[in-house]
């Protein structure tokens, strides 16, 4: 019998295989979007997933103002955040926040999804989001996929 076939392989930052993939955000809904992105920044649909290691993807998402909330959640959610002084709580709604930094409702929606540790800071990194259909990482030759094909 082969008993290397039944070793367990643990990746590391050295043997890791990174890709850069692409997603279009246009009329997708926020939290299944954030749910398969958080999934791909963990490395969660890789054969050699590890959870104390970074081996998920780096992530590039376009057109980020064009994404879609159901019911109304775009005027009734409310972001709260602390300045840390007194009386400096904050207030928001996504559809302000969509007005002003599309990018930060993305951004907030997929940090919530990953690990509040410092490899989910290391995870986050990875996660690159636009506005617009116009990114700076053609160089790495990312692959477009769909969120259905996650």
């Amino acid at each position: 019998m082969d008993y290397r076939s039944y070793k367990t392989v643990f990746v590391n930052s050295k043997t890791v295989t990174k890709e850069w993939v692409i997603i279009d955000a246009t009329d997708l809904i926020l939290g299944r979007l954030a749910s398969r992105v958080a999934l791909l920044l963990r490395g969660k649909e890789k054969v050699n997933f590890t959870p104390n290691a970074d081996c998920g993807d780096n992530v590039i998402i376009i057109n980020a103002a064009k994404v879609r909330l159901t019911g109304k959640k775009l005027t009734d959610k409310v972001y709260v955040r602390y300045t840390g002084y007194p009386g400096g709580q904050r207030f928001t709604t996504p559809k302000e926040l969509l007005q002003r930094r599309p990018v930060a409702l993305i951004e907030e929606a997929v940090r919530g999804m990953l690990p509040k540790t410092r490899l989910g800071a290391q995870m986050f990194r990875n996660l690159h989001v636009y506005a617009g259909a116009e990114h700076k990482h053609e160089a790495q030759k990312p692959k477009t996929i769909k969120l259905n094909e996650i």
